[in-house]
């Protein structure tokens, strides 16, 4: 352990504690074992992300007088390489960020997309039936467009002020150079291994010579992945979409020896990144605003809040059942609405102000005055304004939990919330080019209707970007941000994310509590409670209240900084390997 923390070279950074730096490479149980870190202060910049070395090549850009989007470009080319089973080229991701020239709140969608091949039977077998979620997830069926790169591309164009090739640099040294392989890439890599056994890249890379998962401590190099950056940063997003890298990824989607897919040259050159107005929810004094459709979070996370604005959350606190019971109905009531009316606002007419409705969400609020749980059959999607709820059928699609956030703020005030995924641990397993591709497509529903017929809103369709819990938020107050937050955890991400905000701003938490307090998340009726903390506490009294509960590991990555007048305080969830720096 000292090996790996001498290697990282961080133990002198300023802000960055002695004891946060070892909790970041301690190794994981899944459950959250130490939450005795403190929050970070500092009065000009700072970045809180899920690896030490990617919280590095960002802190390295901001010194050398870049913005937050030049860091933001270090941070994820590093995360590609540190942290390959969640996020990277081959994936994609949400921007919410706050230019401060101009005053002005806006978001990069850089979802993947599917394949113009593909149609709603994608997941369908031949006996008629949904296909069981590996079969679906391993090989190239389920790699949908990337879309990474490009928004790092474009969010530079429009905001960056450093020289493109120049924020390349750390992550192609480290790649060359060869980085430590962490305790939680290798305790995941132990899970994973017989699944990337089936792509020889990936085997190549991950395994050993006998097949083994790397262990922790393993000396790793990525030479593939240094020459790709080195491709990117003198040629761009073009060098990706179009080209050799290009023709790489197709033939290995559609070459696949398991599951080939049906990802063209033709869908590369097609894709475009979307710049998007955040979605907005009023909550206390605050605007709580993060990505729209394609995503649900913002809006899901802004129902939830919508529904409990009535109550006093404050006066019950943090280890209320009461409490938990009016978040775990807001959440399943919100969760209803999500599964029927969320999905890519391309193709699927969706009223955001409809959803968000104040009288709206009162209406549901009331449905939480009954002092226990609600029962199954009064948890169903509402009918908000000017959305007809007979239209669509109700989807069940499932998100597993990977995905990583980063949160940065620079010293012009500048504000990054980026929350980035290749979906599934290890994405679709399949590695080109130094980097694996995603499996971002099983995020679509499986089945294209439900049981009466009804046409699914998150169905496949032909260049359609999969419905997304991620949840990457800026809170607002008085038009300027307050707060940056995010988190990865599958759809539990937008329960992380609303715990984070209540913990903040109704029980007076400072980021590093929020990200480190208990979870408990409740989508679809049973609470998840997490394993070894506090909150188990809770379990008899909420189960006396008529929920089902279910004591699990709960392995969030929130990673936070707030914004005030004695200037920057940020945290980093303990459940993961992440750090602050600032100065």
């Amino acid at each position: 352990m000292a090996a790996f923390v001498a290697s990282l070279g961080i133990a002198s950074i300023p802000h960055a504690n002695a004891q946060q730096v070892t909790d970041a490479v301690a190794p994981e149980s899944g459950s959250a074992t130490n939450q005795t870190r403190e929050a970070v202060k500092s009065h000009n910049w700072m970045i809180s992300a899920a690896n030490p070395l990617a919280v590095q090549a960002g802190a390295d850009v901001l010194r050398r007088g870049g913005n937050a989007i030049d860091a933001m470009v270090a941070v994820q080319t590093m995360l590609g390489l540190v942290e390959p089973q969640s996020s990277g080229l081959g994936g994609g991701a949400f921007l919410v960020y706050y230019d401060a020239a101009h005053q002005k709140l806006t978001t990069m969608d850089g979802r993947e997309t599917a394949p113009m091949a593909a149609d709603e039977n994608l997941f369908m077998g031949k006996d008629g039936q949904p296909l069981k979620f590996y079969d679906a997830v391993v090989g190239g069926r389920s790699v949908g467009t990337p879309g990474t790169p490009m928004l790092l591309e474009k969010a530079h164009q429009k905001w960056g002020q450093m020289p493109w090739p120049s924020l390349f640099e750390m992550a192609i040294d480290r790649a060359d150079k060869g980085f430590l392989v962490s305790p939680r890439l290798a305790e995941l890599l132990k899970e994973d291994g017989g699944r990337l056994k089936k792509d020889p890249e990936a085997a190549a890379y991950f395994l050993d010579a006998k097949g083994e998962p790397l262990p922790a401590g393993k000396l790793l190099k990525n030479p593939a992945y240094a020459n790709t950056l080195r491709t990117l940063a003198q040629g761009g997003a073009d060098a990706f979409y179009h080209g050799p890298i290009a023709d790489a990824i197709v033939s290995k989607v559609r070459g696949a020896s398991w599951n080939p897919g049906l990802l063209s040259q033709e869908d590369l050159s097609a894709y475009d990144v979307k710049e998007r107005d955040p979605v907005c929810a009023f909550y206390r004094s605050y605007d709580v605003c993060g990505m729209g459709p394609p995503s649900s979070g913002g809006l899901t996370v802004g129902q939830i809040l919508g529904m409990i604005e009535p109550y006093d959350i404050g006066k019950y606190g943090p280890y209320s059942a009461t409490s938990w019971r009016l978040i775990g109905d807001a959440s399943r009531l919100a969760f209803a609405d999500r599964g029927r009316y969320m999905a890519d606002s391309d193709f699927v007419p969706i009223n955001t102000k409809g959803l968000l409705d104040e009288g709206y969400l009162a209406e549901r609020s009331r449905l939480l005055d009954r002092g226990l749980a609600l029962p199954a059959d009064a948890v169903k999607p509402g009918n908000p304004p000017q959305i007809h709820a007979s239209n669509w059928g109700d989807d069940n699609a499932i998100e597993f939990p990977c995905t990583s956030h980063f949160s940065i703020v620079d010293s012009w005030g500048n504000v990054v919330s980026m929350t980035t995924t290749i979906e599934n641990g290890f994405g679709s397993r399949l590695m080109t080019n130094g980097f694996l591709l995603n499996n971002e497509l099983t995020d679509f529903s499986f089945k294209p209707t439900d049981a009466n017929g009804n046409p699914v809103a998150n169905r496949v369709e032909p260049g359609k970007r999969p419905r997304s819990s991620m949840s990457p938020t800026i809170v607002m107050q008085g038009n300027k941000p307050v707060i940056a937050a995010g988190s990865p955890g599958g759809s539990r991400i937008i329960g992380y994310v609303a715990q984070s905000l209540i913990a903040m701003i109704d029980w007076d938490m400072d980021p590093q509590q929020a990200a480190a307090m208990p979870h408990l998340v409740n989508r679809f009726g049973t609470f998840d409670i997490e394993a070894g903390t506090k909150a188990t506490e809770l379990a008899p009294a909420l189960a006396a209240a008529g929920f089902k509960t279910d004591i699990r590991d709960l392995n969030s990555g929130l990673h936070i900084i707030k914004i005030g007048p004695d200037g920057l305080t940020g945290g980093a969830d303990p459940r993961r390997e992440g750090i602050v720096i600032g100065e």
